[in-house]
């Protein structure tokens, strides 16, 4: 049996943002998302802006690299008085998929929330989006919500 090729986790920078915007059109992609070139740079914008409440951080490979990413935020809890995490963003290069990059986002995600105080970490998901879901259960617990969607 051979062991997973190694997977690291560190914040995104201005030198990945041709291999982020690859990945990241390729999550808008799976999600029938349209979206061009300007409101990558936009979101590619707010990740290098300290100032912005969206971070993101990337998995590269072995070789360096990059087959996944992830953006996540704080937000508000007024009901529980404190500051949840917001996964936005999840997506793994398909090549790269069972390499443990999701899991190892997640867990840095995670890791992130735990040194701020943050109460939980959370995020949505389609319903049909199964082998992402496969990995979900692993890590945390499925809740009883419903979302919804209103446009103002």
């Amino acid at each position: 049996m051979s062991a997973k090729p190694t997977v690291t986790i560190r914040p995104v920078t201005p030198e990945d943002k041709n291999d982020w915007a690859r990945l990241y059109a390729g999550y808008a992609a799976f999600y029938k998302v349209d979206q061009d070139d300007a409101m990558r740079a936009r979101v590619f914008g707010w990740l290098m802006d300290p100032a912005h409440e969206c971070n993101g951080l990337v998995a590269a490979d072995a070789d360096g690299a990059l087959i996944g990413l992830t953006h996540y935020r704080p937000f508000a809890s007024p009901l529980r008085a404190g500051v949840n995490c917001f996964l936005d963003d999840l997506f793994v290069d398909p090549s790269a998929r069972g390499s443990g990059a999701a899991d190892a986002l997640i867990t840095a995600v995670a890791d992130v929330a735990r040194e701020k105080g943050w109460l939980t970490v959370r995020w949505i998901t389609a319903d049909d989006n199964y082998r992402g879901r496969g990995v979900y259960d692993k890590l945390a617990t499925r809740t009883m919500w419903i979302t919804y969607d209103l446009k103002p």
